[in-house]
């Protein structure tokens, strides 16, 4: 027997859908049979989100999209406010949206810590906040917050992103004890995924294919994560069969972490 997931007529939120991992998740519920909004800083005329609308509506399903800087309180408010205002209903929340801010420890300025805090976690905690009456009256409202491997493990750098991106997992905790049993709450942690933020990383280097198989080969599956497959365990993790879930952050990279990188 197939292991079957169906969305139909529910309604998912994701944030980021413009490229990356919030457009792979996008896609993944939307062949799972859910209504999806979408939101991300660009305009709706940006072929970017031409092309999520068209993805999401080929599966015939519907779509929103709202441009929305998720560092806006008034422009979350908005965004789900617009969400209720069309389908009348919310089911899941996937805060996905962030922006990799490597500054490190001792280089990092004021601002970039501020807007690192504002974007990297706050957000997510307002979105939710937001969301919360509605995920609750959905019966089966659930709420998947997006961080990082470097919530687990880091490299010099990295900071003050992996700050932000290790506190996500308390508040996964909290919203999971506190808003429980109405909202379940998860968080899952992808690694190295085929991304263009990650394209942006190995070209900082002077030869970036040679950084991308370096990459590659510190992973034990010998390759970096997709976008869609990091969508199906938000697909599953949101759904039905994954209702014991909650209060946990699932690490999914490749088994990276598994590794002692001097081994190499």
């Amino acid at each position: 027997m197939s292991l079957v997931i169906d969305f139909e007529n529910k309604v998912v939120l994701i944030t980021g859908v413009s490229s990356g991992i919030g457009f792979g998740t996008a896609k993944e519920f939307a062949k799972a049979g859910a209504n999806v909004v979408g939101c991300s800083r660009k305009p709706e005329t940006d072929e970017h989100i031409i092309r999520f609308k068209q993805t999401v509506e080929n599966e015939g399903v519907q779509v929103l999209y709202v441009q929305a800087d998720v560092t806006k309180p008034k422009e979350l408010e908005q965004l789900v406010e617009k969400t209720i205002q069309t389908f009348g209903r919310l089911d899941v929340l996937i805060s996905n949206a962030g922006v990799n801010v490597f500054e490190g420890s001792g280089d990092c300025s004021e601002e970039k810590w501020e807007y690192n805090m504002e974007l990297n976690l706050a957000s997510h905690w307002r979105l939710a906040k937001l969301c919360r009456p509605f995920l609750a009256q959905s019966g089966e409202g659930v709420i998947l917050l997006m961080t990082s491997n470097h919530a687990f493990s880091t490299i010099p750098g990295c900071f003050p992103y992996n700050v932000t991106k290790t506190a996500i997992t308390g508040l996964v905790r909290s919203l999971a004890i506190e808003w429980g049993p109405d909202i379940r709450t998860v968080g899952l942690a992808p690694g190295f995924i085929d991304t263009p933020s990650n394209d942006t990383w190995f070209y900082s280097f002077p030869d970036a294919e040679a950084e991308r198989q370096h990459t590659i080969d510190l992973h034990p599956v010998k390759r970096i994560g997709t976008t869609e497959e990091v969508g199906d365990v938000c697909v599953f993790l949101t759904s039905s069969k994954a209702r014991f879930i909650s209060g946990t952050t699932f690490l999914m990279d490749g088994g990276r972490s598994a590794l002692m990188q001097d081994s190499f």
